[in-house]
């Protein structure tokens, strides 16, 4: 019988929700390098669900985030150890094909092709070479103030973020982000963890990558922003070293709920926060003129 990925994927997650656990909240904790998962032979990070899925397999105590396949070890001069077992990833390729009974190309369609591969991390390896194995070292930073870095992305992106205005929501309708101010939260984590939040859901707006915003408080499409808002958070507080959380652990049964209603839904979520995150960090490379645009 031909397996279906999507549902295999989906039913993983929706284990965990279950448990009391979101696979994407702070599997980093013990990594002394940089968070986000890579391809340790090209250093290309990993995107979409697969970052989710390889912080799941760094439950396992792995030193780096660093993830290679079987032919990539070898080519490296290095090899899998014996026994060791392999985390898949998953990559979406687009196929043309034509619609039954057609007889023109005018009738070609593009069909969305999941394919699934195995990778192992660098500590599942061995003879591999030093500058394989070691990753980005952790930025110092002070987890009970205000870090430069990050403040200097939120601004970059030109998002009007008003601090000490009241509770932590984003406003389409007016396009600010409400934030309290930074005493007011347990430490840099916290904050920055919720800033990321909102901002995710600010990339959102119809004059940047249009998401629909304006639904119903507990209905499933709500539900769905709202993990991509979770994921998109995640992504950045990896990038910037700061220990993520669940924005709000109420969503979990949503989020179940959503899961199990539709298989793929996961798949999207993680797929449009790796967007938001890859267009807010457009915003912060680009310059004052481009944003504005």
């Amino acid at each position: 019988m031909k397996r279906d990925l999507y549902a295999e994927v989906s039913a993983r997650i929706v284990a965990d929700l279950e448990a009391g656990a979101a696979p994407w909240v702070k599997p980093w904790s013990a990594t002394p390098g940089a968070n986000t998962p890579c391809n340790a032979a090209s250093n290309r990070p990993y995107s979409g669900c697969n970052v989710v899925l390889l912080w799941m397999a760094q439950a396992a105590g792995y030193r780096t985030p660093r993830f290679l396949t079987f032919k990539q070890a070898l080519e490296l001069g290095g090899n899998v150890r014996k026994g060791e077992r392999g985390t898949k990833v998953y990559f979406v390729k687009q196929l043309q094909v034509q619609d039954k009974g057609a007889d023109d190309n005018s009738s070609m369609r593009l069909v969305p092709m999941m394919r699934e591969y195995t990778v192992f991390n660098v500590d599942q390896c061995e003879n591999l070479p030093d500058s394989v194995n070691t990753g980005k070292p952790m930025r110092v930073r002070n987890p009970d103030a205000r870090d430069e870095l990050a403040d200097a992305f939120l601004h970059s992106t030109g998002a009007d973020i008003r601090e000490g205005h009241g509770e932590a929501c984003y406003i389409p309708s007016r396009d600010f982000i409400s934030m309290p101010a930074f005493a007011g939260f347990k430490g840099a984590d916290h904050f920055y963890n919720v800033a990321f939040h909102e901002l995710t859901h600010w990339s959102g707006h119809k004059s940047r990558l249009d998401r629909d915003l304006k639904n119903r408080f507990g209905s499933r499409n709500y539900a769905a922003e709202e993990l991509i808002a979770e994921l998109g958070a995640a992504f950045l507080c990896a990038e910037f070293g700061f220990d993520g959380d669940v924005r709000n652990a109420g969503y979990i049964a949503n989020w179940i709920e959503l899961l199990k209603a539709d298989k793929r839904a996961f798949f999207t979520a993680c797929s449009q926060a790796s967007k938001a995150a890859d267009y807010l960090r457009g915003l912060a490379l680009a310059e004052p003129s481009e944003r504005a645009a």
